[in-house]
Order: C-alpha cells, then sequence, then structure tokens
C-alpha cells in the first residue's frame, strides 16, 4: 500500500491512499483514494468510518499530486476514489466515496 499526505496552508490535510478495492474483489484491483481533513488522523478515522477498518499512514511514499489536491478540495464530500495509476498515468475520472463502499457516508 503506498501512501503519503500533504499539509495546506490553511492547516488541513489531504491523505491519499493506495488500496486493495474493497467488496467482491472485481476489477479494478487497487484504487487510490483521497481524504481531505482536518488532520491525519481524522482523514483515517473517515475511512475507517466506512468500512475500510485496515486503513494506515505510514510514511509519506506517495503523497497527492496538485492534480489530486484540487479534485479533493473541489468535491463537497471532500473523499473521491478513482482506478489506481498505472504507470503513473490516470485515465479515468473521480467517483464520490459512496460508489466504492456502496452506502452513504457516516457523516451525511
Amino acid at each position: 500500500m503506498s501512501s503519503g499526505f500533504v499539509r495546506l496552508p490553511s492547516g488541513s490535510v489531504v491523505v491519499a491512499l493506495t488500496l486493495p478495492r474493497p467488496g467482491d474483489g472485481g476489477a479494478p484491483e487497487r484504487v487510490r483514494v483521497l481524504v481531505h481533513a482536518r488532520n491525519r488522523a481524522r482523514a483515517l478515522t473517515r475511512l475507517r468510518n466506512l468500512g475500510l477498518r485496515a486503513v494506515y499512514l505510514r510514511g509519506n511514499t506517495a503523497p497527492p499530486t496538485p492534480d489530486e489536491v484540487t479534485a479533493v478540495l473541489h468535491h463537497p464530500d471532500g473523499l473521491i476514489w478513482r482506478e489506481a495509476p498505472v504507470r503513473g498515468v490516470a485515465y479515468h475520472p473521480w467517483h464520490p466515496i459512496r460508489s466504492l463502499v456502496g452506502r452513504p457516508p457516516a457523516w451525511a
């Protein structure tokens, strides 16, 4: 699992995680998840509240790119995903997290 974060000038953070796709194991096998939150712990809590229990931020090997930060900041939930990039190139659009985990977010 590759992960990372970036601290924004406002003090909040954007956390990026590449995870195995939850659920039935259908394609794609890995997804890139972005979370905007007050701090890293709160970002991981948001994911755990959605049922992604084994989510940890270890190191900062794959921080979010500027394009990823822009995408998550412009989404009303501040929590999005897409198929993990292949060789650093992403072809798929961002989706709201509820389309990945199949239920409305806990904070709604």
